[in-house]
């Protein structure tokens, strides 16, 4: 698990890469390009982005409901539901349906939610095969690593980076760097490993509770794979997927692509309902959707928190993060990267762990503006900032209090004691600029990167008086 000095220690090990910190540049530059093509009206793109808030915000206000509702349809639909507190429960659940169905190999398209869960560490340790199909997956578990995007997972290594790596798992096949021959290598390795998996595992990006139906978005057609050719299916999602009726998601999916990727519609958009019926030629035989909680209940239960849970999931607050586009996402250490990740992840982890994810921002909004569903994010960081340093530890976050030091509590407590004491405040301003030059050229961390502040040689009640404002 990460820790505060982890995240500084990798911070400064992606920024001494100018390799990564290329591949991000003209990753993001991209990106960004392709979101300001697929949203060039503003009058539409702020009309769609107000009314997906509503939508998401309206969802979350009868979350208890519509999740009853949700567990009501799809099991009168077929679909087996199963609730988890933690990611343990989940992952034992998954454990238990495999070792039901005797399997031994596990086909997954791309869920955020598994990688949440450690699923693959965990069923490897129990014997079961779990191959990741998704392209960009299934290049970093190749190369042993995580998701670095939570939309193009390898997006940190480019071309030339992944031939090499083919050429190091696959010796036999040809080395290659044109990209499509690379994913046509991909596609035949993969292929046979769909009819072969006895389970298949996918995410969820939206559950409509009207109807009982799962909605996938995908670009490759692995996804449907996966839903469909192995004899049992598994869906892994956050309860906060849940969306009230079938006519919310129409202008969330226009929106959640042309903010990811730019594109007007995704490739493949898979809609499930059931598992196979009498007469269908195709379809798992069952169907199971496993709903982790994992500290969203307690997040849920915060009037300003709860904003977290609006997301939709398509990297657009990363596409345009100043920090992220220099760091990258392996920086983070956390399930998901970036702003959102900074604000999701520290609240299911802990402050303790990752309160140093919230700090690591410029707070220039960059993030909030883009937002397709309106999370006010830089708000949302400076609340958990806050959160980690203030006094009531009340429970409202986890590991809340725990980045505070006696030290920089009493500095500030000092400074605002200071600021309502004029005279005592004129004086001690008049003593800095007369001993400025005794000022340390070092002064912690702030100093590593930049240049120490310098103390003006008079006050600023000094030349006002120079200037004739005689009651300055």
């Amino acid at each position: 698990m990460q820790t505060a000095s982890d995240f500084r220690q990798r911070s400064e090990e992606a920024l001494g890469n100018p390799q990564i910190r290329r591949n991000f540049r003209f990753a993001m530059d991209g990106l960004m390009a392709k979101r300001r093509a697929g949203l060039s009206d503003p009058r539409e793109r702020e009309q769609l982005r107000t009314q997906c808030a509503g939508i998401r915000v309206n969802a979350l206000s009868k979350l208890p409901e519509l999740l009853e509702q949700l567990e009501g349809n799809c099991t009168r639909n077929g679909i087996q539901v199963h609730w988890a507190e933690s990611v343990d429960e989940a992952n034992n659940i998954v454990l238990e349906i495999m070792r039901q169905h005797d399997a031994t190999r596990m086909i997954k398209g791309k869920s955020m939610v598994s990688e949440e869960m450690e699923l693959n560490h965990f069923l490897e340790d129990h014997d079961i095969e779990c191959l990741e199909s998704d392209l960009g997956e299934y290049i970093v578990q190749l190369a042993g690593e995580t998701p670095s995007h939570i939309i193009a997972p390898a997006i940190h290594k480019n071309r030339h980076e992944i031939a090499e790596l083919f050429r190091q798992k696959f010796p036999d096949i040809p080395f290659e760097e044109d990209p499509e021959k690379l994913a046509r290598s991909a596609r035949e390795i993969l292929r046979e490993k769909f009819y072969k998996a006895d389970v298949g595992l996918s995410g969820v990006n939206f559950a409509v509770a009207e109807t009982g139906t799962l909605c996938l978005v995908e670009n490759e057609g692995n996804g449907r794979m996966c839903t469909t050719v192995p004899p049992v299916h598994i869906a892994v999602t956050g309860i906060e997927k849940v969306v009230e009726q079938l006519s919310d998601i129409p202008p969330l999916l226009n929106l959640l692509v042309r903010s990811a990727t730019g594109q007007h519609i995704s490739t493949y958009f898979n809609m499930i309902s059931s598992p196979r019926k009498p007469g269908e030629k195709d379809g798992p035989q069952e169907v199971h959707l496993v709903l982790p909680d994992n500290e969203r209940s307690r997040i849920y239960e915060d009037d300003e928190l709860i904003n977290t849970l609006r997301c939709i999931r398509c990297g657009a607050c990363m596409n345009h993060c100043p920090v992220y586009g220099r760091i990258g996402g392996h920086a983070y250490g956390s399930t998901i990267p970036g702003p959102i990740g900074s604000v999701v992840e520290p609240q299911k982890i802990g402050l303790d762990t990752l309160g140093e994810l919230p700090t690591a921002s410029t707070l220039c909004g960059a993030c909030g503006e883009v937002c397709p569903v309106r999370i006010p994010l830089p708000d949302l960081l400076n609340r958990l900032r806050y959160e980690g340093v203030r006094n009531n530890n009340d429970g409202k976050v986890k590991g809340q209090s725990e980045q505070r030091k006696g030290t920089e509590a009493w500095i500030w407590k000092s400074w605002s004691w200071l600021h309502v004491q004029p005279m005592l405040y004129r004086l001690a301003m008049r003593t800095a600029t007369r001993l400025r030059s005794l000022m340390p050229r070092k002064l912690g961390p702030w100093t590593d990167v930049r240049r120490p502040p310098r103390i003006a040689a008079r006050t600023l009640h000094e030349l006002a008086r120079e200037k004739g404002f005689d009651n300055a």
